[in-house]
């Protein structure tokens, strides 16, 4: 049977989205509907055995762990330590690369390098780097520039052992920011900035009353999706220190991911995860909605 031509424009379309839809629907939103479900129940793994329903029980016991609250309140402060370091480190890569003649894409896959390393190998090196006595960064604080008398004990001192972390949050998300930012900024007009030249306004000036301004929603965008991936951090937590020393770096996803495959309580590390996921998706939600304006020149 031959389709009309009209036809076929209302099915072709969702034909080459059935592919789309079927890896969300199986691979995504099942996934998070299973673990919600999980979340209620005491759950077991062993071949046979009925998974308990206890309701609200792993909510309770959430709210109620102090683990919990120190890994929430670890997550956060990664949070407000690594988005606004990634958004301003950004956007001055993203404005001097705006700036030059000649040489952006290299120095742009240059930035944009990080982004696309393994977190494992990032991980494993910051590790190393900051191994105490013998790590690099050591080395060069001690034995180089003299700034400290004795090697710092850097990931089993719980004074220290956040520090590596974050300055790999940082670093490792710069490039993907600032490829954004510069592609907002090489949008805006130069008429604009020439008459506020004329006008006399400087660099400064120019930048944060016409250039901030009609990138806004571009940096609302980047802060929505570096706080989501902030709030997802795990890997290098996991690798660099896996919550120590004594939990006290665990973040929400690592501390979830302990409860349910290091002690089987699927139940547990479920209602953790979802927890976090609701908390985000409110933060989120406010986020584009009092921050996004219309943009006023």
């Amino acid at each position: 049977m031959k389709l009309s031509l009209q036809t076929q424009k209302k099915v072709i379309p969702y034909l080459f989205l059935i592919p789309a839809i079927t890896f969300f629907l199986v691979f995504q939103l099942f996934p998070i509907i299973k673990g919600i479900q999980m979340s209620f129940y005491n759950w077991s793994i062993m071949p046979g055995k009925v998974s308990e329903f206890i309701g609200w029980d792993n909510y309770t016991k959430a709210f109620n762990d102090p683990i919990v609250k120190l890994a929430a309140k670890n997550t956060l402060i990664y949070a407000l330590v690594t988005v606004p370091g990634q958004m301003i480190f950004a956007m001055m890569a993203a404005v001097l690369l705006n700036t030059i003649p000649k040489g952006k894409g290299l120095f742009r896959a240059l930035y944009y390098l990080p982004v696309v390393t393994s977190w494992v190998i990032v991980s494993l090196l910051i590790r190393y780097m900051f191994q105490s006595p013998q790590g690099v960064v050591n080395y060069i604080l001690v034995d180089l520039l003299h700034i400290v008398d004795s090697p710092i004990p850097w990931l089993i001192d719980r004074r220290y052992a956040f520090i590596p972390i974050c300055i790999l949050g940082i670093w490792k998300g710069i490039g993907w920011s600032m490829v954004i930012y510069l592609a907002a900024l090489q949008s805006v007009p130069k008429e604009l900035e020439e008459v506020a030249e004329i006008d006399g306004a400087n660099g400064w000036q120019r930048f944060w009353n016409i250039t901030v301004p009609l990138i806004s929603p571009t940096i609302v965008f980047t802060l929505v999706m570096l706080l989501i991936g902030a709030f997802n951090v795990f890997i290098s937590v996991m690798i660099i220190t896996n919550g120590g020393p004594m939990q006290q770096t665990e973040v929400l996803l690592l501390y979830g991911y302990h409860q349910a495959f290091d002690f089987l309580k699927f139940g547990y590390g479920s209602a953790i995860s979802t927890m976090m996921a609701i908390a985000l998706t409110v933060a989120s939600f406010l986020q584009m909605k009092f921050l996004r304006r219309p943009v006023e020149i």
